[in-house]
């Protein structure tokens, strides 16, 4: 958790997990609905330097990234 990603889910509903290298953005979106009871506008990858994924899940208006973060123990 960083400054940027707590950032991030106040002001764009977004939250960042660490995702397979062969998670597809249907895998991730379709796990993260199935998991955590939410509904997904978007999600956004990169690989970084180091060889993870990461996955940038923007929330659907109606749901909060904030409460999901709290849910986690994120924040």
């Amino acid at each position: 958790m960083t400054e940027v990603t707590s950032r991030m889910i106040e002001r764009e509903n977004k939250i960042a997990f660490i995702v397979s290298l062969s998670a597809t953005k249907k895998d991730i979106k379709r796990a993260v609905e199935e998991l955590y009871q939410v509904k997904v506008e978007d999600v956004n990858v990169l690989v970084t330097r180091d060889g993870t994924k990461k996955a940038f899940v923007k929330l659907k208006p109606d749901y909060n990234a904030t409460d999901l973060a709290v849910r986690l123990g994120i924040l």
